[in-house]
């Protein structure tokens, strides 16, 4: 038996947040998320800064690190609005794959796949713990009881 917190049949009940799909989409977006910060910091200060010693570019790391404890504490509310603000940054990772030189060129394209891996992390997420609501809500519903058959209407009377 295994020496998890959680009561039996918890981790593949449907609608609990450890189900295995929605615990992998979650981890999935939390080490996209945490690689998006640290490729802003490494980026901005040593791989390739605008200019020589750093930037203040690298500010634009703090923005990450703001939804980092919603995800871990399963908010839906932050997955969804990550998956928004991602766009931003997937923006940057376009345009300087586009105008930078090797190596910010190769930098920002790795700035796009990890947007990419976010949004699709955080968009499963959400839809597969929708999903699963909905399952655990048609399951704990009410069914109606089979009760006694109805009895048969009687027959009309012969007319005289």
């Amino acid at each position: 038996m295994p020496s998890s917190p959680l009561p039996p049949g918890a981790a593949t009940s449907p609608g609990h947040p450890a189900a295995p799909d929605v615990a992998a989409t979650r981890w999935l977006a939390v080490g996209c998320l945490l690689g998006l910060i640290v490729l802003s910091l490494a980026w901005e200060l040593w791989l390739s800064p605008l200019r020589p010693g750093g930037s203040w570019l690298a500010l634009k790391a703090l923005p990450l690190a703001v939804p980092l404890a919603g995800l871990l504490k399963h908010r839906m509310y932050t997955y969804r609005w990550v998956s928004l603000v991602v766009w931003l940054y997937f923006t940057e990772g376009v345009v300087r794959a586009w105008s930078d030189k090797p190596p910010g060129q190769w930098l920002a394209m790795l700035e796009i796949a990890l947007c990419l891996g976010l949004f699709v992390a955080c968009a499963l997420h959400v839809r597969l713990r929708q999903r699963h609501a909905r399952e655990a809500a048609a399951l704990a519903a009410p069914r109606p009881s089979p009760g006694p058959a109805p009895e048969p209407a009687p027959a009309p009377a012969p007319a005289p």
